[in-house]
């Protein structure tokens, strides 16, 4: 990822809650007949490991877990916060007009090698932490044990899960800090002021 030192971001934790604040994930992997791409709920252990480690599963069924059964190296793509801006929030616009539109955003990287496995336990320890993970917030949580035992041990034979250690960690957050302070405050206003959700999300986060 091209990343310019005023968009770089290398703090661990400031990339770890990124990470976990990403709902779905993008996992690419090469193969010989061209790039794999599969977008993916990811669980995050920090703890393990130097940059911690990603979990997920997929469809047995998916070329993907070939790929990944290979153990070639594979990036994962996390997107995070992203918005239009406009040159007309720029006061430079009014100085000397030298402005073009760009597009305001936060994304980070993650590279390493995939460990897959298919013991029906550990797939399911995987999948009761990620079902948790997105239930929690709901006035009444679904959960594993509330579907027959029988239908969750077909599921299980269905997938293999991954487990992929992080080698390699880059973020890029890409919010103006090239402009002048004036550039960014016209631009977090604009934003503030819009009625997408997302734009005011992102305004948000320049703020922070």
């Amino acid at each position: 990822m091209y990343t310019p030192p005023a968009f770089r971001q290398n703090d661990p934790a400031t990339l770890h809650r990124e990470i976990h604040a990403c709902r779905l994930a993008t996992l690419i992997s090469p193969g010989e007949h061209g790039l794999q791409a599969s977008h993916l709920p990811l669980l995050l252990r920090a703890e393990e490991g130097p940059y911690g480690t990603l979990y997920g599963h997929l469809a047995r069924a998916n070329p993907h877990a070939r790929l990944l059964a290979e153990g070639g190296e594979v990036l994962v793509v996390f997107g995070g916060a992203d918005a239009y801006v406009s040159p007309s929030w720029y006061p430079a616009k009014a100085e000397h007009g030298k402005v073009v539109p760009t597009w305001n955003y936060i994304a980070v990287h993650a590279y390493g090698r995939a460990e897959v496995f298919d013991d029906a336990e550990r797939l399911l320890n995987l999948l009761g932490e990620l079902t948790d993970r997105h239930e929690q917030p709901r006035p009444q949580p679904w959960t594993i044990a509330d579907a027959p035992q029988d239908y969750i041990a077909g599921m299980l034979r269905a997938i293999v899960g991954f487990a992929l250690p992080i080698e390699r960690l880059e973020g890029k957050w890409k919010l103006g800090q090239n402009r002048s302070e004036a550039d960014q405050s016209g631009v977090r206003d604009g934003l503030a002021a819009s009625l997408d959700s997302r734009d005011r999300a992102l305004a948000q986060r320049m703020a922070d």
